[in-house]
C-alpha cells in the first residue's frame, strides 16, 4: 500500500511539471478565468449502458488545445457499476461528492470526497459506488484524447 502512495506521488509530480513545462514552452495558449461550485454544474443527459454506469452524467470543463486531453465532471448514481475498462492516456481523478470503490489493476480501493486518484494509460479498472448512499461526483483530467476500451466484449 505504502508503494501505490509512493507511485501515485511520483505519477503526480511528473504530471505537475511536464504540466508547468508545456505551459512555459506555450505561451500563446490562453486559458479564461474559471470559478464553479458543484450547484452550479451544467449536467448533461443521463446516459450510459454498454459497460458505463446506467444514469451517469457529465459536465464538459475544457479540452487542453496541446494534448487533446478532457476535463470534466462525472456523476455516477448511487449502485452504480462502471466495467473493467481502460484508456490510452493517463486519467487524474478527484472525488468531490460520496465514496466510490475502485480496482486499479489487481488492487481495490475505497475513496471518498477530496480523494486523487491516479490511473496510468492501459491500467484495466472499474468503479462502484455503494448501494444506499450519495451520488458520486469525480473530476476527471485527461492526458490525452478520451477513449474507452471495455474488456470481455
Amino acid at each position: 500500500m505504502t508503494k501505490n502512495i509512493y507511485l501515485a506521488l511520483a505519477l503526480s509530480s511528473t504530471f505537475i511539471a511536464s504540466t508547468l513545462l508545456q505551459a512555459e514552452e506555450s505561451p500563446a495558449i490562453k486559458y479564461d478565468p474559471l470559478a464553479i461550485t458543484l450547484a452550479d454544474i451544467q449536467w448533461g443527459l443521463p446516459g450510459g449502458g454498454n459497460g458505463a454506469p446506467v444514469g451517469v452524467q457529465t459536465a464538459q470543463q475544457g479540452i487542453d488545445p496541446v494534448t487533446g486531453g478532457i476535463t470534466y465532471y462525472a456523476k455516477f448514481p448511487a449502485g452504480s457499476h462502471f466495467d473493467t475498462h481502460w484508456h490510452t492516456h493517463d486519467e487524474f481523478v478527484v472525488v468531490v461528492q460520496g465514496t466510490v470503490t475502485i480496482v486499479l489493476g489487481e488492487e481495490s480501493y475505497s475513496v471518498s470526497t477530496g480523494s486523487y486518484i491516479v490511473i496510468p494509460g492501459k491500467l484495466n479498472h472499474s468503479w462502484d459506488v455503494p448501494v444506499g448512499g450519495e451520488d458520486a461526483v469525480i473530476v476527471v483530467r485527461r492526458a490525452g484524447p478520451a477513449d474507452f476500451h471495455f474488456l470481455d466484449r
